[in-house]
C-alpha cells in the first residue's frame, strides 16, 4: 500500500484518470465468469481512497456511490472508506456521509471506531456536516451509544438551521425504535420541536410525535392553530402526516357537526373569539346552547386544508378528502368529489386507492358523486380491478333517475371479454334489482334472459343472483324455477348446480312434477358431482320425501345409501344426519317428529349489500381501510365528545397570537388568486358559463369587489360552501367576460338595451330559473335556513333574467365547437343543482349512437304536439282551515312551461276566504330533492276578501315522482305545502307515424320493455272510450293505427326528452296486453301500475 502510494506522489494530478482507465478492463472477466469476483476493481477504489490527492478520493467516492445507486453491494469497501471520513474537502465528506448512512448499519463495529468523528461533525460550520452526522450516528443501531445519541439529538434540536433540526426529528424516531426507556426524554425534544415554526421542520416532528407519542393530544394544543396556517407552505409528504394527526386531533377537541341538520349549524368564525376572555366565552356559550355552532378552530383547519384540494400529489388531496370526509358538516363534504374524481386520471395504483374510498363514501352520501357518474363508465383499456371497483360505485350510485341509464350501461359490461368482470356486473345487477324495487322484474327478466348466454360462467353467475332475487317474491316465479331446472343437464359450474338444486329443494311444492325427475337424473350422476352439488342432492331428496315420499321414497333411500360410502367426511356426516332425522325408527329420538318444520322452515332472504360497507369504520386512505382490517400501527379515530373540551387551551401568549394572526391574514390575502384559480377552472368546464357571459357587468364588479374585501375577514357569518358558491360566480363571470368579449361585444350591448327596457316594464319579476337553481343548491345550512339570501340573490337576478333566456335562444339557433369542448369535460362539469341524469341533457349524435336503444326525442319524424283538451284534475295544495283563511289548489296545465324546457307547468288558484285583506303572498324556502328545481310565481302584494288569482309556477321533477316541499308565505305566516305529480304529467305528447312508432318500439325491448294482461271492462272496450280514459289518466299523444284491435300512444318525459310507448293490445274474453318501452324502466313501470284499473274498472 505505502508502494502505491509514492506512485501517486510521482504521478502528480494524472493518478485518478489512469487508474480510472486500467480499473475499467476489469469488468470484463466478471461479465463472462459466473463466478469471478470483482475484488481487482475494488483493490484499485481501495488505492485512490488512500490516495494523498483529493480529486482521486473524490472520483472513488463518486464511483461508489454510484456502484450503491445501481444496487451493487460495496459493503466490503467500508474500512477504506471510513478512514476518509474526517477529511477537510467538504464534497468528499458529503458523499462519506451517503455511504456510511447506507452501510453503518451493517458494519456497526467499524462504524463504532469513527464515533468521536461524527461527534466533533456535530459542531462542523457546514449544516450539511452536522445532519449527516446525526444520520450516521442514529443509522448504528447499537445500544451502548443512546446517551451519545440522546445528547446529539437534543443539541441538534436547537440548532440555527432548520435542516438539521428536521434530521433531529429524524432521529428521534430511530433512538426510539432501538432504546423505548427514552420515551420520556424524547418527548421533551418533540415538544421543543412543535414550537417550531419553520415549515421544514413540521412534518418531521408530527411524525416523530406519531410515532413515539400519538396520545399525547395535550402537546398539540399550543401548536394547532401555528400547524394548520402552516399547513400550504410545508412539503407534501410533511403535510399528508399533518393532516392525519389533525384529524384525529379534532375529532377529540370539538362536538360533532352532524348532531342536528344543516339548517341548525350557525358560524361564528371571527378574529375577536381568539382574543375573548373566559367570561365572555361562557356567555357566549350560554346564549347558542340550543344551536350548533361551529368552533372557529374547527372552521380554521377546515378552511386551511382546502386549497390543498389542488395538490399535485395524490397523497395529499386523498388525506383533505378524508379530513373533510370525518370533520366537515355533510353539507360541506361534497367539495372533495371533485378532486377525487380527477384523481382517476391518474396510474392504475392511484385509481384503485381512490377508488376504494369513494366506494366507501358512495354507501353513505349518493350525492357526493352523483353528478359524476359518467366519470365511474367502465373503460376497455382498465385493468380488472378498476373495473370491479368502477362498478361498485356505480351499484351505489344508482337510484330510481338514473337506473335505466345504468343498466344500459351493465347490458354492455356482461357482454365482455374479462368473465371475472361480467360475473362482477350480473352480482350488481341483483344489488340493483334488491334496492331499487321498481326495475326488480326488470331485472330478472333480463338475468333469465342470460341464462341462453354461450359462456357457462355467466349463466352461473345468473343462476346464483336468480336464486337469490327469487327468495324476496318466490310465489310469483314458478315458470323461472322449471327453465332453470332444465339447465342442469347443460350446466357444469358446481355452485350454478348447487343453486339449482336448493331452488326446487326449497320450492318443490310449486314443482310437484318436476322435482322428483330432477332428483331421478341427480341420483345418477351423484358419484360424479361436486361435495358442494351432493350436499344439496341430499337436502333435495330429504325434503321430497317429506313432502312427496310416494314419489321419491326409494330414490332417497338410495341417495342416502350412496352417501353413506362417500369420500368426503362432510358428505357422509350429513347422510347419517338426514337419515336419523327423517327416517322414523327405534333410535331416532323427538326432533324427528320436527323434521318438515326444521327443512321446510321459512328462510330469510339474503341481503345483498356492498362489500365495502364493513369499512366505514376505518379511517379513509388508511392501509387497514385498503385490507379491511387493522394494520400494525393504525390509529383508530376518537368518537366526537358530548362537550368540547375547553377551547381557551388553544390560545397562545398574546404577543405570539397577535404576530401569527399577522402572518396568517397575509398569507390569506396572498392565497386569494389560487382560490380564484381554482373557482374559474370549475367554471371554464361548467355549460351555465357560457349564459351567463352578458350579465351586466357594474352588477358582477362590484359583488366581486364585496366579496374580495370581506371574505376574509367576515367568515364567521357564512360557511365556506357559500364562499366557494360566490367566489366561483365571480369568477364564472369575469372569466367568460375575458375571453368571448371580443367576439360577442356587438350582441352582448344589444342585449343589455333590451334588457334595460324589459326591466323598466318588470321591475317586479322575480328571479329567473337559475337563479334560483344556484340558491336551492348552494349548502344547505345556507339555502334552507336564509330565506333573505333567496330575495336578495333574486333582485340581483331580476336586471339579468331576460338577457339570459335571450342569450339561450341564440344559443340554440347557433351551436357552436364550444358544445363539444363543453361535452369533452363533461366529467368535470360542476352542475350547481346536482343532476341525477347527466347524460340526458347534452347529447351528441355520436353519442347517443354509442347507447343502445337510446333515441333522439329531436328527429324529423317525431314531434311535440298540443293533446287532446282534457279537463283538469284538481289537487288540493293548501286547505283553508289550515292556510288561515288562504286556501290553494293547483293543477298541470299540460302545456309546455313557458320557464325552462325541462319543467312541468303548474297552475296554482290562491283564494282568500277571510274578510281581510292577505298581503305579500310569495314562495319561501324550498326543500327539494338532489336535482330538482323549481320557478316559483311573482309574489302578490294583496288578494282582496273572497277573491281568487291563478298563477304559473314551473318544475323540473327530474323526471322522479318525488314531492316538491315548498313554504306558502304571506306578510304573517307561512305554511309547508307540497306537490307531488302523477306519472302522466311527467310527460309531453309527441306525434308520430305508426311505422316511426314500430321502429322506435323495436329498439327499446328486454330490460326496456314492461307488460300486463288486464281484464277489461265491457263498456271500456271502444275504441273513442280506451283513448279517452288513458289520455286523462297520462299526457300521451294518440299515434294512427291500422288495426281496429290495437291502440297506440306516444310521448317523451318532460325532463330528458325520453320516448315512451304505449301499446293496448285488446284480445278475446274481454282481456288486454298492456305494454309498454321506454328506457326510463321506473317511469314505465309505474305508469303501468296506474293504467291498468283505469282500463279495468267500470
Amino acid at each position: 500500500m505505502a508502494g502505491n502510494g509514492l506512485s501517486y506522489n510521482e504521478q502528480g494530478g494524472e493518478a485518478a484518470p489512469e487508474l480510472a482507465q486500467e480499473a475499467a478492463p476489469t469488468t470484463a472477466p466478471a461479465a463472462f465468469g459466473l463466478f469471478s469476483s470483482d475484488t481487482k476493481k475494488n483493490e484499485d477504489l481501495k488505492q485512490m481512497l488512500e490516495s494523498s490527492k483529493d480529486s482521486a478520493k473524490l472520483d472513488a467516492m463518486k464511483r461508489i456511490v454510484g456502484m450503491i445507486a445501481k444496487g451493487k453491494n460495496a459493503s466490503e469497501l467500508f474500512p477504506a472508506v471510513v478512514k476518509n471520513v474526517a477529511s477537510k474537502n467538504i464534497e468528499i465528506k458529503k458523499l462519506v456521509y451517503v455511504y456510511l448512512m447506507r452501510y453503518a448499519e451493517e458494519q456497526q463495529d467499524l462504524a463504532l471506531l469513527s464515533i468521536s468523528t461524527f461527534q466533533r461533525a456535530l459542531k462542523d460550520p457546514n449544516q450539511l456536516i452536522r445532519a449527516s452526522a446525526l444520520r450516521v450516528l442514529s443509522s448504528i443501531r447499537v445500544p451502548i451509544i443512546v446517551p451519545i445519541m440522546m445528547l446529539a439529538i437534543k443539541e441538534a434540536s436547537s440548532d440555527l438551521s432548520p435542516y438539521v433540526r428536521k434530521n433531529a426529528a429524524h432521529a428521534i424516531q430511530k433512538l426510539y425504535s432501538l432504546d423505548p426507556e427514552q420515551k420520556e426524554m424524547l418527548i421533551e425534544v418533540i415538544e421543543k420541536l412543535l414550537k417550531d415554526r419553520s415549515t421544514l421542520v413540521a412534518g418531521s416532528v408530527v411524525m416523530a410525535f406519531e410515532e413515539v407519542c400519538p396520545d399525547r393530544i395535550d402537546l398539540i394544543h399550543k401548536n394547532y392553530r401555528k400547524l394548520c396556517n402552516l399547513l400550504v407552505d410545508v412539503e407534501e409528504w410533511g403535510q399528508v402526516v399533518i393532516i392525519h394527526m389533525l384529524t384525529r386531533y379534532a375529532r377529540t377537541q370539538f362536538v360533532s357537526p352532524w348532531k342536528k341538520d344543516d339548517d341548525d349549524v350557525v358560524e361564528e368564525y371571527n378574529e375577536n373569539n381568539f382574543y375573548e376572555s373566559d367570561e365572555e366565552q361562557k356567555e357566549k356559550d350560554q346564549k347558542v346552547k340550543k344551536t350548533y355552532v361551529m368552533d372557529p378552530d374547527h372552521r380554521l383547519l377546515l378552511r386551511n386544508t382546502k386549497p390543498l384540494l389542488q395538490s399535485r400529489n395524490a397523497a395529499v388531496v386523498m388525506a383533505v378528502a378524508q379530513l373533510y370526509w370525518h370533520l366537515a358538516p355533510k353539507s360541506e363534504a361534497s367539495i372533495v368529489s371533485k378532486s377525487l374524481v380527477r384523481l382517476l386520471h391518474s396510474n392504475r395504483e392511484v385509481q384503485y386507492i381512490v377508488l376504494q374510498n369513494i366506494a366507501t363514501m358512495s354507501i353513505q352520501r349518493k350525492g357526493m358523486f352523483e353528478p359524476y357518474l359518467k366519470s365511474f363508465y367502465v373503460r376497455s383499456t382498465d385493468p380488472t380491478m378498476i373495473k370491479t371497483l368502477k362498478l361498485e360505485v356505480l351499484t351505489n350510485l344508482a337510484n330510481e333517475a338514473n337506473i335505466s341509464t345504468l343498466l344500459r350501461e351493465f347490458q354492455t359490461y356482461v357482454k365482455s371479454q374479462d368473465k371475472q368482470f361480467a360475473a362482477a356486473t350480473i352480482q350488481a345487477i341483483g344489488r340493483c334489482a334488491t334496492n331499487i324495487t321498481e326495475v326488480t322484474d326488470t331485472c330478472l327478466n333480463g338475468l333469465v334472459c342470460l341464462l341462453s348466454n354461450r359462456d357457462e360462467i355467466v349463466v352461473a353467475e345468473s343462476v346464483v343472483v336468480i336464486k337469490k332475487l327469487l327468495q324476496t317474491q318466490p310465489a310469483h316465479h314458478g315458470e323461472i324455477i322449471k327453465h332453470m331446472a332444465k339447465l342442469l343437464d347443460t350446466i357444469t359450474v358446481p355452485v350454478a348446480r348447487a343453486s339449482i338444486l336448493w331452488l326446487i329443494g326449497e320450492y318443490c311444492e310449486r314443482v310437484p312434477k318436476i322435482a322428483p325427475d330432477v332428483l331421478r337424473k341427480t341420483a345418477k350422476s351423484f358419484t360424479n358431482e361436486d361435495d358442494l352439488v351432493k350436499l344439496q342432492i341430499l337436502n333435495l331428496g330429504a325434503k321430497l320425501y317429506l313432502t312427496n315420499s310416494k314419489q321419491t321414497k326409494l330414490l332417497t333411500q338410495y341417495v342416502l345409501n350412496l352417501g353413506k360410502y362417500d369420500q368426503s367426511y362432510d358428505i357422509r356426516d350429513r347422510t347419517r344426519f338426514i337419515r336419523q332425522l327423517i327416517v322414523p325408527n327405534e333410535k331416532s329420538g323427538a326432533l324427528s317428529k320436527y323434521a318438515k318444520k326444521i327443512f321446510l322452515a321459512q328462510k330469510p332472504a339474503p341481503l345483498l349489500e356492498s362489500p365495502f360497507k364493513a369499512r366505514d369504520h376505518f379511517q379513509l386512505g388508511t392501509l387497514s381501510h385498503t385490507l379491511n382490517s387493522k394494520a400494525a400501527g393504525y390509529l383508530e379515530l376518537s368518537d366526537w365528545p358530548e362537550v368540547a373540551p375547553d377551547p381557551a387551551l388553544r390560545n397562545v401568549e398574546a404577543a405570539e397570537a397577535a404576530k401569527e394572526w399577522t402572518v396568517f391574514l397575509g398569507k390569506t390575502k396572498k392565497e386569494k388568486p389560487p382560490e380564484k384559480f381554482y373557482s374559474e377552472s370549475e367554471e371554464e368546464e361548467d355549460e351555465s358559463a357560457s349564459t351567463s357571459a352578458t350579465e351586466s357587468e357594474s352588477g358582477s364588479e362590484s359583488e366581486k369587489e364585496d366579496e374580495e374585501g370581506s371574505s376574509d375577514e367576515s367568515s364567521g357569518s357564512s360557511s365556506s360552501s357559500e364562499e366557494s358558491s360566490d367566489s366561483e360566480s365571480n369568477g364564472k363571470e369575469s372569466t367568460v367576460k375575458k375571453t368571448s368579449r371580443t367576439a360577442e361585444k356587438s350582441d352582448s350591448e344589444d342585449i343589455k338595451k333590451k334588457a334595460k327596457g324589459i326591466n323598466k316594464k318588470n321591475a317586479s319579476s322575480s328571479s329567473d330559473s337559475e337563479s334560483s337553481s344556484s340558491d336551492e343548491s348552494s349548502s344547505d345550512s345556507k339555502s334552507e335556513s336564509d330565506p333573505k339570501s333567496d330575495s336578495e340573490s333574486g333582485k340581483s337576478g331580476r336586471a339579468t333574467s331576460s338577457k339570459k333566456e335571450e342569450k339561450t335562444v341564440q344559443d340554440r339557433k347557433a351551436p357552436n365547437k364550444k358544445d363539444v369542448f363543453l361535452l369533452d369535460l363533461d366529467d368535470f362539469s360542476l352542475v350547481t343543482s346536482p343532476v341525477a341524469v347527466p347524460a340526458a341533457t347534452v347529447l351528441s349524435p355520436s353519442l347517443a349512437a354509442d347507447l343502445e336503444g337510446l333515441s333522439l326525442s329531436g328527429s324529423s319524424v317525431i314531434d311535440v304536439t298540443t293533446q287532446v283538451s282534457v279537463p283538469p284534475k284538481t289537487h288540493e295544495l293548501l286547505h283553508r282551515m289550515s292556510g288561515k283563511g288562504l286556501a290553494a289548489h293547483y293543477n298541470f296545465s299540460r302545456q309546455p312551461c313557458i320557464f325552462g324546457d325541462h319543467m312541468v307547468s303548474v297552475q296554482v288558484t290562491l283564494t282568500n276566504t277571510t274578510d281581510q285583506k292577505i298581503e305579500n303572498i310569495h314562495i319561501g324556502e324550498k326543500k327539494l330533492p338532489a336535482g330538482m328545481r323549481m320557478h316559483g310565481f311573482n309574489p302578490i302584494e294583496s288578494l282582496e276578501p273572497e277573491e281568487s288569482i291563478t298563477v304559473s309556477m314551473g318544475i323540473d321533477f327530474c323526471d322522479s315522482i318525488q314531492t316538491a316541499s315548498f313554504q306558502l308565505c304571506t306578510k304573517d305566516d307561512h305554511f309547508s305545502v307540497n306537490i307531488q305529480p302523477p306519472v302522466g304529467e311527467l310527460l309531453l305528447p309527441v306525434t308520430m307515424s305508426e311505422k316511426d312508432f314500430k321502429k322506435e318500439q323495436g329498439m327499446l325491448t328486454g330490460m326496456n320493455e314492461t307488460s300486463a294482461t288486464i281484464a277489461v271492462a265491457p263498456q271500456n272496450s271502444t275504441s273513442l272510450v280506451i283513448i279517452e280514459r288513458v289520455v286523462k289518466a297520462a299526457n300521451l299523444g294518440v299515434v294512427p293505427s291500422g288495426q281496429d284491435n290495437i291502440h297506440r300512444f306516444a310521448a317523451k318525459t318532460v325532463h330528458s326528452g325520453s320516448l315512451m310507448l304505449v301499446t293496448v293490445e285488446l284480445k278475446e274474453s274481454s282481456t288486454a296486453q298492456l305494454i309498454i318501452n321506454t328506457e326510463k324502466t321506473v317511469i314505465g313501470s309505474v305508469l303501468l301500475r296506474e293504467l291498468k284499473p283505469v282500463l279495468s274498472q267500470g
